[in-house]
């Protein structure tokens, strides 16, 4: 769920019971999220391999929710606000943990192929678009308004990664497709609240653009890939 810093008209928070503010479209988005959060855990547990999946983008999302999700020890808005928020700050963690410090599995990760410095080259344009894009220079509307261009590039360690290795796993595919999937059902849902409530949040919008297309091509190959009933086969892994 997307959040604020603190509950104002124009920057409604993407997940909460609150008249108006919930829709299909912002449900389905949430759930697609938390479902590719857990075929993740699934997936490692169940493997007990973190091959193909990159550590690095789990990080960029403990950024982003920590970021974003501040207002947690300020401000209630729901129950279910709350709890999602929690949900999603705790086992991205969590999944950070498995893949940096849980044997077996992180005896599987292979820090010299998820090598993208995400700190490096991404991190620093994103915190100066924060602080360029804000509407309040407060220093939770600077983390809020950052966390936007964060996630709108953090799959990249990801899609670099899974361009190394030869064929990618059902679950994590699967993991990468809901990715994709919940930020174009949230997309849905700026389109009908600006229609249906005048809802305007250009920051938002344009970073939540910038990570569907970065999505494009992946779910080209996935879909491809569904099709046929084939394991998924990116350009450049063969």
């Amino acid at each position: 769920p997307e959040s604020t810093s603190k509950p104002q008209p124009h920057r409604c928070p993407e997940s909460s019971f609150v008249v108006g503010a919930m829709n299909l479209f912002r449900l389905a988005g949430d759930m697609l999220h938390l479902a590719s959060i857990l075929l993740l855990v699934i997936k490692l547990h169940k493997s007990k391999s973190c091959v193909g999946v990159s550590c690095r983008m789990q990080e960029m999302y403990a950024i982003v929710f920590c970021c974003r999700y501040l207002d947690l020890l300020w401000s209630f808005i729901s129950v279910y606000n709350t709890v999602m928020k929690l949900v999603f700050i705790t086992t991205t963690l969590y999944l950070v943990w498995l893949m940096r410090c849980k044997t077996p599995i992180c005896q599987t990760y292979e820090r010299s192929s998820d090598s993208f410095p995400y700190e490096m080259y991404l991190l620093g344009p994103c915190f100066l678009l924060g602080l360029l894009c804000t509407e309040e220079y407060t220093i939770p509307d600077v983390l809020w308004s950052s966390s936007i261009w964060i996630e709108s590039v953090a799959i990249v360690p990801q899609l670099v990664l899974l361009q190394s290795i030869h064929e990618v796993e059902n679950l994590t595919s699967d993991f990468v497709g809901c990715m994709g999937a919940y930020r174009m059902l949230y997309i849905l849902n700026w389109v009908y609240r600006y229609f249906a409530e005048d809802f305007v949040n250009v920051t938002g919008w344009i970073g939540g653009l910038v990570q569907t297309a970065l999505y494009c091509d992946f779910f080209y190959y996935y879909a491809k890939s569904k099709w046929y009933g084939s394991k998924l086969v990116l350009p450049g892994s063969e």
